[in-house]
């Protein structure tokens, strides 16, 4: 005697060896021995063998077709398999042929529902109509992943990517065919998404990549202002006094954003007057006002190379920008300064500067340097001026105990894109155009951060302490300036913290109620919000950075190039703010300058390869 039962969801025959009414030894075609539960069998038969008789039941199973056999059953009834073999075959069926009807049913769960052992339930007709079209659509969805797949493949791009292409890039549905196909072919060949996608010509710019995976993430509703109308939003006070100044401001030439100009009136014995005015845009921005909104959804403005996502719309940077030739309102330090440039006094005031000048570094720098100062005599309109304050910032930086810092020997690297081509320049932290535009703002926001801390009013405080910048709500030591407090406070139209400050200060220099109490739970969350915007916006500036480094390689046709060591196998290219781990590099102490053979430039994983080649004499 032979069984036909289920176990674990499949069909499977044995010949019985031993029955013990409740269980059954059984044995299975290929001589394995098995125990089984007596409520697993199905059929109990004599002939044919065990193998040709699942053969026979295969073979009849494959010969009904499911939507008949629903067809005959009643829709809301259960129904035992034999009862509806023997309707289908009209006579008691045989064996194979109620196993036949057994295993149709059991491959066929759209069309019958399981409700025991041989006993099933046919599908409602809704529920089967509903089952049959999901069926249908995977069956598409399979065809035209293989499509898409077989186009992937020969790096070609299907249509059907094109309308998808930034959400497969950046944040892909895992679900959808697109994907399913993109992941199948970037595991058979080895390649990233995104390098698979470029060479299916789907990434004709890779600066544009780089720019937009950072723009989805952050400014996913675009980086205009939508139909803010910030002119009109701007309520400045009509009663600011007027600056018996003429000012001037120093930036490079791409600045649209100056906030900080600088005048100087002699006053009697050798002695004068600095003034550090500082653009005050919280003047026509109300707290809680749509243009505040905006800029604290913002709290920076983000730098790249050739382009930058400003904090404020332009039309207020415009209005409040110090711009030559205009009255601006501003937000005044004076400081008397006796004729050993020691600060005597210092005031503040809200009031109306005229800017005389905007000097550009490009043009100042070759007036006003080393060799110009050393003489101290600066052929420019504001030689005396410029001359002054060179003076004044050689003594601040001496009291600050940073005369011989290690961080005026560094360099700062300027990037202009122009018609996509790259220009690298480099500036000395030392020089004199910017000592003195550092110096003025450190002593400012310094000097500001202590009034706001002895008011008992609050504010942002920058410190750092064994070598780690914190920022946090309580004035502390900054060992890297060698002050003791520092507050940002100078630039309010490209960072919300000092936009912050600023609001504070004003209210502190006009008697109000600041607008941020002690302990305020608004300014913990700006600050915190500030802070991790900061770091984004500054890793993504990097990454473009790198981006223009490579860039620039591949433009001047770059194989050649000199290098220092920074430590082990660290290095930093000459004249470009580059680094990059050298396999090949041997044992040599850090400042060690080195040859380097560059290569394998790629410009979507922002690597390079650097080979080392011999070491340079010094």
């Amino acid at each position: 005697m032979n069984v036909f039962y289920e176990e674990e969801g499949t069909f499977k025959v044995g010949a019985i060896l031993a029955d013990n009414t409740t269980s059954l030894q059984v044995e299975a075609p290929h001589g394995k021995r098995a125990k089984i539960k007596a409520a697993s069998v199905l059929l109990r038969f004599d002939a044919p063998s065990l193998s040709e008789f699942m053969d026979l039941a295969q073979r009849t199973a494959d010969d009904l077709d499911p939507n008949f056999l629903w067809e005959c059953c009643e829709s809301e009834a259960e129904f035992a398999s034999d009862a509806l073999a023997a309707e289908y075959f009209g006579h008691a069926a045989s064996p194979e042929e109620a196993a036949g009807v057994l295993i149709r049913l059991h491959s066929a769960p759209m069309y019958f529902y399981k409700k025991g052992r041989g006993r099933y339930k046919a599908a409602p007709p809704k529920a089967l109509e509903a089952a049959l079209a999901s069926q249908e659509k995977k069956r598409r969805q399979a065809e035209q992943q293989t499509r898409y797949a077989e186009l992937l493949g020969t790096f070609t791009l299907p249509e059907e990517f094109r309308p998808s292409l930034c959400n497969l890039l950046y944040r892909p549905d895992k679900n959808t065919v697109e994907w399913k196909a993109l992941e199948a072919v970037c595991t058979a060949n080895r390649l990233s998404v995104a390098r698979l996608l470029e060479k299916c010509g789907a990434i004709p710019s890779t600066h544009d990549y780089h720019v937009n995976r950072f723009l989805l993430e952050h400014f996913p509703e675009g980086t205009d202002f939508g139909t803010l109308d910030a002119a009109a939003e701007l309520n400045d006070p009509e009663d600011l006094p007027i600056a018996d100044v003429a000012a001037f401001s120093i930036d490079d030439a791409a600045t649209t954003e100056i906030d900080d100009a600088f005048s100087v009136t002699p006053l009697t014995l050798g002695s004068f007057r600095i003034g550090i005015h500082i653009a005050v845009p919280i003047l026509g921005i109300p707290s809680g006002s749509l243009l505040d909104t905006v800029a604290a959804r913002r709290l920076s403005t983000v730098y790249l190379p050739g382009n930058k996502i400003t904090m404020l719309p332009e039309a207020v940077i415009q209005h409040y920008t110090l711009g030559e030739e205009r009255l601006c309102p501003a937000l005044s330090m004076y400081l008397d300064v006796a004729d050993d440039f020691t600060v005597v006094n210092t005031t503040s005031r809200i009031e109306r500067v005229k800017v005389a000048a905007n000097l550009r570094h490009d043009t100042l720098e070759e007036r006003f340097n080393e060799s110009t100062v050393a003489g101290g005599n600066l052929d420019h309109p504001f030689g005396k001026e410029l001359l002054a304050l060179w003076n004044f910032a050689c003594k601040r930086e001496a009291f600050r105990g940073k005369t011989n810092d290690s961080n005026n020997e560094k360099i700062d690297y300027g990037f202009n894109v122009q018609d996509d081509r790259i220009t690298i320049s480099e500036r000395r932290r030392g020089s004199p155009i910017d000592k003195v535009v550092s110096e003025l703002m450190i002593y400012v926001n310094t000097e500001w951060g202590r009034q706001l801390a002895d008011s008992g009013v609050s504010g942002i405080y920058r410190s750092q302490g064994g070598g780690k910048v914190r920022i946090s709500t309580s004035p502390a030591p900054h060992q890297g300036l060698g002050v003791s407090q520092y507050a940002w406070i100078s630039s309010p139209m490209r960072r919300y913290v000092d936009f912050i400050n600023q609001r504070q200060l004003v209210a502190l220099l006009r008697g109000e109620t600041p607008p941020y109490p002690k302990e305020s739970d608004s300014l913990r969350t700006s600050m915190r919000d500030f802070e991790a915007a900061y770091e984004i916006y500054g890793d993504f500036q990097r990454t473009m950075e790198r981006y223009w480094c490579l860039r620039w390689l591949l433009q001047e046709k770059v194989n050649i190039t000199s290098a220092e060591v920074v430590k082990e196998n660290l290095v930093k290219l000459n004249h470009l703010p580059l680094m990059a781990r050298v396999a090949s590099l041997p044992d040599v102490p850090p400042e060690t300058n080195v040859e380097l053979e560059i290569s394998q430039i790629d410009l979507l994983e922002l690597t390079f390869n650097a080979k080392f080649l011999r070491k340079l004499e010094t």
